[in-house]
């Protein structure tokens, strides 16, 4: 806590006992002596303090050094002013976070921009080896067939990389596997490799 909210908070502390009435009008406080040692602050904390209240015609101060209060309605006052400044500062101790979590978000925000565009390039260059997924339709001339008999490399220039059927995947399906409506091939090539695929795959079962 710093020094200007401590002598603020013992200067609110003894206007509120003002209010009260525990320190009525012309009572006389305890010297600045016996307030430090009851705060367990420095007399100059004291001092400022009592200073704050002199200034609000709340205390007076005599040539004796003596503390006497003056007005109760002076003390509510005060205390509701600084409820106010209060409310302000927390106020703008809350604008100040939330600009703060802002700055912070939007320079995550660009960081994550950065590397989405960073990946963006890096997929670009691997494009023709981006995979593509084709679904096998029940009309399709593949079904029943295995990929050695449909040459399916040599007819699409794609390579199969992966074949997923209802919950289960294949990595690399061998030559001998045979081709299921449904099934969906996840295939790597150049960037022709989506059409070409589709168009074959999508050939029409003659018999049908």
């Amino acid at each position: 806590m710093s020094e200007m909210s401590i002598y603020q908070s013992i200067s609110l502390d003894i206007a509120q006992r003002i209010v009260s009435g525990e320190y009525p009008v012309h009572f006389k406080i305890s010297g600045r002596t016996l307030l430090a040692s009851h705060y367990r602050v420095s007399p100059e904390t004291i001092r400022k303090a009592i200073g704050l209240l002199k200034a609000e015609n709340i205390v007076d101060v005599s040539q004796g050094k003596e503390i006497i209060v003056l007005s109760s309605h002076h003390a509510f006052d005060y205390i509701h002013k600084y409820k106010y400044l209060k409310s302000a500062y927390s106020l703008k101790q809350d604008l100040e976070l939330l600009l703060k979590e802002k700055k912070a978000m939007d320079d995550k925000f660009e960081g994550i921009l950065s590397d989405i565009i960073d990946l963006s390039d890096r997929l670009r260059n691997l494009r023709p080896y981006s995979p593509a997924e084709i679904t096998i339709v029940e009309s399709s001339h593949v079904v029943g067939q295995t990929i050695a008999n449909l040459q399916f490399w040599q007819n699409t220039g794609a390579t199969i990389i992966a074949l997923r059927r209802d919950t289960n995947i294949s990595i690399s399906p061998g030559p001998h596997v045979i081709l299921r409506p449904n099934d969906v091939l996840v295939v790597v090539g150049d960037d022709q490799v989506y059409q070409h695929t589709l168009a074959f795959v999508d050939k029409k079962n003659i018999s049908t």
